[in-house]
């Protein structure tokens, strides 16, 4: 399994990336996503997937962990292939598509080319009890860069408030207001879902 692969990025595409690791050229499909975030850079590491099929090996790259990590989960579910998963990282942000499962909005997630109401249900229906019972420290990775989800729980437990209460309503505010990036911000809101 090949986990990252870091060089130039010799040609740029929305959907593909060419990157010379030591002369050797990598194929990767990529998301809209992953674009947006190498699309000014010369060079840089992507971290990776690679799809073995009958007919073929496709190596999927990923601008952050938590996109690949997303990617994974959302292809274990029955019926969401590698093509629909990508699609689905170039129709919304990660965190987009994770608020939509947590909050069970089949809309949203109808909204997206591939996905039709039985396939949104079946994501909501696999993933929505993994997604709530991830680590805080992940999902908060990638709404700021510091750790401020962590922080404001442990704020709220040195209150009184149950380590798992304070965990569930600091990341339900997250997931409804991932523009928050105050500490004391956070922490109100998490209090009015206590």
């Amino acid at each position: 399994m090949i986990a990252f692969v870091r060089g130039n990025f010799v040609q740029k595409q929305p959907a593909r990336v060419v990157v010379d690791v030591n002369g050797v050229g990598y194929d990767l499909q990529i998301s809209l996503y992953t674009y947006s975030s190498i699309v000014n850079k010369e060079s840089g590491q992507l971290f990776t997937y690679l799809h073995i099929t009958e007919n073929a090996h496709t190596l999927f790259g990923f601008a952050e962990m938590t996109e690949k990590d997303l990617f994974l989960q959302l292809i274990s579910v029955s019926g969401v292939g590698t093509s629909t998963a990508r699609m689905m990282l170039c129709g919304m942000k990660p965190e987009e598509i994770t608020r939509a499962i947590v909050q069970g909005n089949t809309k949203q997630l109808e909204s997206i080319k591939g996905i039709g109401r039985k396939s949104a249900e079946r994501l909501i229906v696999e993933l929505r009890d993994k997604f709530g019972k991830q680590n805080l420290d992940t999902n908060f990775s990638t709404t700021t860069a510091t750790n401020i989800g962590g922080d404001a729980a442990n704020a709220l437990v040195s209150l009184g408030i149950a380590k798992a209460n304070a965990e569930q309503a600091v990341q339900k505010v997250i997931i409804a207001n991932p523009e928050i990036i105050e500490l004391q911000e956070l922490i109100k809101q998490a209090l009015k879902n206590l």
